[in-house]
């Protein structure tokens, strides 16, 4: 099943590129929602082979994912290889500068079950693909107006 979405922000690609590669704070933000996160390479600098564990409680089961980044373009794109037990993904962000105070982003989302399980979920997923679509924007609209309102902090200061 495959998800894509795509949004404009009022900030120079830079600055997007910026907050889209601060691992450290998406770790934070991550664990501050009840996640652990553990960062399982060791790698001085930010660059593709980075690597972490993340467990966190999803419908009353913990999960368990391996995520790692695949590729990376600066200022271009982000694409990361998520594994699970019943599931895989591949995660991809693009972005495009669209004048010196706006870029788009495009993600897409490939998810690939791994037993039957996950198979019959994504069945479901798919019967409800309208909805799923339309959450899947949402979250990408939350994330851009959070991008936008740091840059706008930023300015002011």
């Amino acid at each position: 099943m495959k998800l894509t979405a795509k949004e404009d922000i009022e900030a120079p690609i830079a600055f997007v590129n910026a907050v889209l590669t601060d691992f450290e704070t998406w770790e934070r933000a991550a664990m501050r929602r009840g996640a652990d996160v553990e960062r399982t390479d060791r790698m001085p600098a930010l660059g593709v082979g980075m690597e972490w564990k993340v467990a966190f409680t999803f419908r009353g089961k913990t999960r368990k994912l391996n995520i790692k980044l695949a590729s990376m373009l600066a200022e271009q794109s982000l694409g990361f290889d998520v594994m699970s037990k019943p599931a895989e993904a591949v995660f991809g962000i693009e972005m495009a500068e669209m004048g010196p105070r706006r870029t788009r982003i495009v993600l897409t989302m490939e998810l690939k079950p791994r037993t039957l399980a996950a198979r019959l979920f994504l069945q479901s997923l798919k019967l409800a693909k309208a909805k799923v679509n339309r959450r899947f924007t949402l979250r990408l609209s939350q994330l851009c107006a959070g991008v936008e309102d740091r840059y706008r902090n930023r300015e002011k200061v």
